[in-house]
C-alpha cells in the first residue's frame, strides 16, 4: 500500500481538489492507497474540510496539531502516521504532480528505495527569489555532499527509509537535506511544478527567509565559519593600519586623528556584534535541542488505517 502524505496549512479550499485528484489517479493506476492530511494548526476550515473528507472517503485520514509547528513536523507526523509499505510527501496545492506518482510506485516496485521528485522547472518566480534559493541551495549542498539545486519534498520513500528518519532524535529537521543524508539506494523523477489553482503561497519572503536561516543552522555549521573568516580579515586589516601607524611614526608623522580610530571601532563592533548573533542563535538551537520537547503535539485525528504496519 502506498500512503500520501500531504500537509496542510490554511488550505480548505484544495483540500477536496487534493482528495479527487490524487485518488483519480492511484485508482486508475491500480495503486492500494491512504491519504494523510496534516492539519498544522490552521485556522480557517481546513481541518473541517479533512474530516468531511474522511467521512466521504475511507482512504483519507486525517492529523491535527494543537497548534503551528511548521511543515517539517508535518511532514514527520504524516510518517509516523502512514501504514503503506512505501509512503510519498507531495503538497496539498499540487504544484507536485500526482501524474508522477504512479512512476514513482513503479520504480519503487523495481527496488529503488527513494525515489526524488526534482524540478525540472522552478515555476513562475522573481529573480530575487530565485536568486535567493540557489545560494541557499548552493550552501545546502555542499554541506550535505549531495546536488541539491533542484530538490523538493516530492519524494517517495520505502517503508525502511521512513523508519530511519523517524528514528532520528533531532528536534530542528529539515526533510530534503535529511532524506539526501541517510542515502539508501535512490533515483530521481523529473516534474514541472504546477501553477496553484486554488488560493495563494502562505510563503512570504520573511517566512522564506526564517526558514532558510532556520535549515541552514540546524544542518551545517558554514555560518559559524563565517566568525573565522571576519575574524581573520580584522586581523589582516589591524596588521595593515598598525604598519602604516609605525611607518608613519618613523617618519616623524603623525597619525590621523579621532577618524581612523572611530571607523575601525564601528567595524571592529560590528564584525563582533555578528559573530556573537551566530554564536547565539547557534546556542539557542542547542537550547532548543537539549530540552528535548516532541517536534509536535497531536490535538486529534480521524480515519481509520487500511492496513498494518511492515
Amino acid at each position: 500500500m502506498l500512503s500520501v502524505v500531504i500537509p496542510a496549512y490554511n488550505e480548505a479550499g484544495a483540500i477536496l481538489q487534493a482528495v479527487r485528484g490524487v485518488g483519480r489517479v492511484l485508482h486508475d493506476a491500480g495503486i492500494l492507497y491512504e491519504l494523510i492530511f496534516v492539519d498544522d494548526g490552521s485556522v480557517d476550515d481546513t481541518w473541517k474540510e479533512i474530516t468531511l473528507a474522511a467521512e466521504q472517503d475511507s482512504a483519507v485520514r486525517g492529523v491535527s496539531f494543537s497548534r503551528n509547528f511548521g511543515k517539517e513536523a508535518a511532514i514527520f507526523a504524516g510518517m509516523e502516521a502512514a501504514a503503506g509499505d512505501c509512503c510519498a510527501v507531495m503538497d496539498c496545492d499540487l504544484q507536485h504532480p500526482p501524474e508522477k506518482l504512479p512512476e514513482m510506485y513503479a520504480l519503487w516496485q523495481q527496488g529503488w528505495e527513494v525515489v526524488n521528485g526534482v524540478k525540472a522547472d522552478r515555476g513562475q518566480e522573481s529573480g530575487f527569489h530565485r536568486f535567493a534559493a540557489k545560494s541557499f541551495y548552493k550552501m545546502m549542498s555542499k554541506a550535505v555532499g549531495i546536488d541539491m539545486s533542484q530538490a523538493s519534498d516530492f519524494k517517495l520513500m520505502d517503508r525502511r527509509v521512513v523508519k530511519t528518519l523517524l528514528a532520528l532524535s533531532e528536534h530542528k529537521t529539515f526533510f530534503r537535506a535529511l532524506a539526501a543524508w541517510v542515502g539508501f539506494h535512490a533515483t530521481e523523477v523529473a516534474f514541472h511544478v504546477e501553477e496553484r489553482t486554488v488560493g495563494d503561497t502562505h510563503w512570504s519572503a520573511r517566512s522564506l527567509f526564517r526558514y532558510a536561516v532556520s535549515n541552514i543552522a540546524s544542518y551545517s555549521s558554514a555560518p559559524m565559519q563565517i566568525v573565522t573568516v571576519l575574524g581573520a580579515l580584522t586581523l589582516l586589516l589591524s596588521l595593515a593600519l598598525g604598519v602604516q601607524t609605525l611607518i608613519n611614526w618613523v617618519r616623524g608623522r603623525a597619525a590621523d586623528g579621532f577618524t581612523t580610530v572611530i571607523i575601525l571601532m564601528l567595524l571592529i563592533g560590528s564584525i563582533l556584534m555578528i559573530s556573537l548573533g551566530i554564536i547565539g542563535y547557534y546556542i539557542a538551537q542547542i537550547f532548543i535541542e537539549v530540552k528535548a520537547r516532541p517536534r509536535y503535539l497531536v490535538a486529534r485525528a480521524c480515519g481509520q488505517e487500511r492496513g498494518s504496519r511492515t
